[in-house]
Protein backbone atom coordinates (compact mmCIF):
# COMPACT_ATOMS: atom_id res chain seq x y z
CA UNK A 1 0.00 0.00 0.00
CA UNK A 2 1.01 3.57 -0.83
CA UNK A 3 1.23 6.32 1.69
CA UNK A 4 -1.91 7.58 0.33
CA UNK A 5 -4.00 5.22 0.53
CA UNK A 6 -3.71 5.02 4.18
CA UNK A 7 -4.75 8.38 4.78
CA UNK A 8 -8.13 8.66 6.73
CA UNK A 9 -11.21 8.19 4.98
CA UNK A 10 -13.07 10.47 7.98
CA UNK A 11 -12.60 13.70 5.93
CA UNK A 12 -14.66 12.68 3.76
CA UNK A 13 -17.77 11.81 5.85
CA UNK A 14 -20.06 14.33 7.36
CA UNK A 15 -19.50 15.67 10.73
CA UNK A 16 -22.59 15.87 13.05
CA UNK A 17 -22.52 19.12 15.55
CA UNK A 18 -21.97 16.91 18.74
CA UNK A 19 -18.82 15.35 17.56
CA UNK A 20 -17.46 18.77 15.51
CA UNK A 21 -15.49 21.07 18.43
CA UNK A 22 -17.20 24.27 18.32
CA UNK A 23 -14.66 26.90 17.16
CA UNK A 24 -16.72 29.51 19.31
CA UNK A 25 -16.51 28.27 22.93
CA UNK A 26 -18.31 31.51 24.73
CA UNK A 27 -21.10 31.52 21.82
CA UNK A 28 -22.23 27.57 22.05
CA UNK A 29 -22.50 28.34 25.82
CA UNK A 30 -24.44 31.42 25.34
CA UNK A 31 -27.07 29.25 23.38
CA UNK A 32 -27.00 27.03 25.93
CA UNK A 33 -27.71 29.37 29.07
CA UNK A 34 -31.18 30.54 30.05
CA UNK A 35 -32.02 33.95 29.18
CA UNK A 36 -32.84 36.23 31.60
CA UNK A 37 -36.47 37.19 33.14
CA UNK A 38 -38.18 40.42 31.82
CA UNK A 39 -39.29 41.36 34.72
CA UNK A 40 -35.95 41.33 36.23
CA UNK A 41 -34.57 43.53 34.32
CA UNK A 42 -37.91 45.75 34.47
CA UNK A 43 -37.54 46.08 38.40
CA UNK A 44 -33.66 46.87 38.45
CA UNK A 45 -34.04 49.38 35.53
CA UNK A 46 -36.68 51.51 37.72
CA UNK A 47 -34.86 51.56 40.52
CA UNK A 48 -33.62 55.03 41.50
CA UNK A 49 -29.84 56.22 39.95
CA UNK A 50 -29.28 56.89 43.61
CA UNK A 51 -29.32 53.22 45.06
CA UNK A 52 -26.01 52.88 42.58
CA UNK A 53 -22.36 53.99 43.30
CA UNK A 54 -21.75 57.21 41.29
CA UNK A 55 -18.54 55.97 39.02
CA UNK A 56 -16.80 59.00 40.67
CA UNK A 57 -16.45 57.46 43.93
CA UNK A 58 -14.14 55.83 44.68
CA UNK A 59 -12.34 54.80 48.28
CA UNK A 60 -8.52 55.80 49.12
CA UNK A 61 -5.99 52.89 49.37
CA UNK A 62 -5.25 54.17 52.78
CA UNK A 63 -9.38 53.32 54.24
CA UNK A 64 -10.14 57.00 54.11
CA UNK A 65 -13.80 58.17 53.37
CA UNK A 66 -14.88 58.15 49.72
CA UNK A 67 -14.71 61.22 47.80
CA UNK A 68 -17.32 62.57 45.85
CA UNK A 69 -18.03 63.58 42.50
CA UNK A 70 -19.22 67.15 41.72
CA UNK A 71 -22.66 67.12 40.40
CA UNK A 72 -22.91 67.90 36.84
CA UNK A 73 -25.84 69.99 36.20
CA UNK A 74 -27.90 69.45 32.64
CA UNK A 75 -29.12 72.38 30.47
CA UNK A 76 -32.40 71.23 28.85
CA UNK A 77 -32.48 72.24 25.30
CA UNK A 78 -34.71 75.23 25.39
CA UNK A 79 -32.81 76.54 28.39
CA UNK A 80 -30.56 79.50 27.00
CA UNK A 81 -27.18 79.49 28.43
CA UNK A 82 -27.08 83.20 31.26
CA UNK A 83 -24.26 85.82 30.49
CA UNK A 84 -23.51 88.14 27.92
CA UNK A 85 -24.64 87.58 24.60
CA UNK A 86 -21.84 86.54 22.29
CA UNK A 87 -19.81 88.67 20.28
CA UNK A 88 -19.05 87.23 16.44
CA UNK A 89 -15.89 88.56 15.30
CA UNK A 90 -14.35 88.38 11.49
CA UNK A 91 -11.23 90.26 10.33
CA UNK A 92 -9.82 91.41 6.78
CA UNK A 93 -5.99 91.76 6.98
CA UNK A 94 -3.60 93.65 4.67
CA UNK A 95 -6.44 95.69 3.12
CA UNK A 96 -5.08 97.55 0.18
CA UNK A 97 -6.06 101.01 1.43
CA UNK A 98 -5.22 103.43 3.71
CA UNK A 99 -6.57 103.21 7.19
CA UNK A 100 -7.89 106.78 7.12
CA UNK A 101 -10.03 106.28 4.05
CA UNK A 102 -11.44 103.06 6.16
CA UNK A 103 -12.10 104.89 8.92
CA UNK A 104 -14.72 107.23 6.80
CA UNK A 105 -16.55 104.60 5.49
CA UNK A 106 -16.82 102.35 9.03
CA UNK A 107 -17.97 106.01 10.95
CA UNK A 108 -21.31 105.12 9.13
CA UNK A 109 -22.17 101.70 9.83
CA UNK A 110 -21.14 101.53 14.03
CA UNK A 111 -24.15 100.60 15.78
CA UNK A 112 -26.25 100.03 12.77
CA UNK A 113 -28.47 96.57 12.15
CA UNK A 114 -27.02 94.30 9.59
CA UNK A 115 -29.55 95.32 7.08
CA UNK A 116 -29.25 99.17 7.65
CA UNK A 117 -25.44 98.21 7.28
CA UNK A 118 -25.47 96.46 3.87
CA UNK A 119 -27.80 99.47 2.71
CA UNK A 120 -25.28 101.99 3.90
CA UNK A 121 -22.46 100.02 2.19
CA UNK A 122 -24.06 98.85 -0.98
CA UNK A 123 -24.25 102.88 -2.07
CA UNK A 124 -21.56 104.37 -0.72
CA UNK A 125 -19.22 105.59 -3.61
CA UNK A 126 -15.59 104.71 -2.33
CA UNK A 127 -13.67 101.58 -2.67
CA UNK A 128 -12.92 100.77 0.54
CA UNK A 129 -17.13 100.23 1.38
CA UNK A 130 -17.00 97.21 -0.92
CA UNK A 131 -14.27 95.37 1.35
CA UNK A 132 -16.47 96.40 4.47
CA UNK A 133 -19.33 94.53 2.65
CA UNK A 134 -17.68 91.54 2.41
CA UNK A 135 -16.17 91.96 5.84
CA UNK A 136 -20.07 92.26 6.89
CA UNK A 137 -21.11 88.95 4.72
CA UNK A 138 -18.70 87.30 6.41
CA UNK A 139 -19.04 88.30 10.31
CA UNK A 140 -23.26 87.14 9.72
CA UNK A 141 -21.72 83.74 7.99
CA UNK A 142 -19.91 83.54 11.14
CA UNK A 143 -22.93 84.21 13.62
CA UNK A 144 -24.84 81.76 11.62
CA UNK A 145 -22.72 78.98 11.00
CA UNK A 146 -20.61 78.91 14.40
CA UNK A 147 -23.31 80.34 17.16
CA UNK A 148 -26.70 79.73 15.90
CA UNK A 149 -27.28 82.84 15.54
CA UNK A 150 -29.96 84.45 13.01
CA UNK A 151 -28.24 87.38 10.85
CA UNK A 152 -31.23 89.78 11.16
CA UNK A 153 -31.41 90.19 14.64
CA UNK A 154 -27.47 91.15 14.83
CA UNK A 155 -25.85 94.51 15.01
CA UNK A 156 -22.10 96.22 14.27
CA UNK A 157 -21.26 96.41 18.20
CA UNK A 158 -17.99 97.87 17.34
CA UNK A 159 -15.95 98.53 13.91
CA UNK A 160 -12.39 99.09 13.61
CA UNK A 161 -9.79 100.18 10.80
CA UNK A 162 -6.05 99.48 12.49
CA UNK A 163 -3.01 100.05 10.54
CA UNK A 164 -1.28 97.17 8.70
CA UNK A 165 2.65 97.22 6.94
CA UNK A 166 3.42 100.03 5.05
CA UNK A 167 4.75 98.79 1.42
CA UNK A 168 7.90 100.74 -0.04
CA UNK A 169 7.94 102.05 -3.19
CA UNK A 170 10.48 104.91 -4.35
CA UNK A 171 9.88 107.01 -7.67
CA UNK A 172 12.59 109.12 -9.68
CA UNK A 173 12.34 112.46 -9.12
CA UNK A 174 14.51 115.88 -10.48
CA UNK A 175 18.09 116.18 -10.41
CA UNK A 176 18.67 112.25 -9.57
CA UNK A 177 16.53 112.63 -6.36
CA UNK A 178 14.07 109.92 -5.46
CA UNK A 179 11.17 110.08 -3.18
CA UNK A 180 9.43 107.45 -1.54
CA UNK A 181 6.01 106.17 -2.27
CA UNK A 182 3.74 104.73 1.18
CA UNK A 183 1.47 102.11 -0.19
CA UNK A 184 -0.30 101.77 3.03
CA UNK A 185 -2.44 98.51 4.25
CA UNK A 186 -5.06 98.64 6.57
CA UNK A 187 -6.95 95.68 8.98
CA UNK A 188 -10.60 95.61 9.45
CA UNK A 189 -12.79 94.18 12.20
CA UNK A 190 -15.98 94.00 12.64
CA UNK A 191 -17.67 92.77 16.29
CA UNK A 192 -21.50 91.89 16.04
CA UNK A 193 -24.08 91.06 18.53
CA UNK A 194 -27.52 89.62 18.85
CA UNK A 195 -29.83 93.18 19.72
CA UNK A 196 -31.46 92.83 23.07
Amino acid sequence: MSPKEKEPVEDEAPATEADAPSSEPHASSSDDAPAPDAESQDTASDEPPEAEAPAGEEKSSKGGAAKAAPARRRRSRGERPTGPPPLVRAQAKYVRSSPRKARLVCDHIRGKTVDEARAILALTPRAVARDWSKLLESAVANAENNHELVGEDLYVKSVTANDGPTIRRFRPRAMGRATRIRKRTTHLTILLTPRT
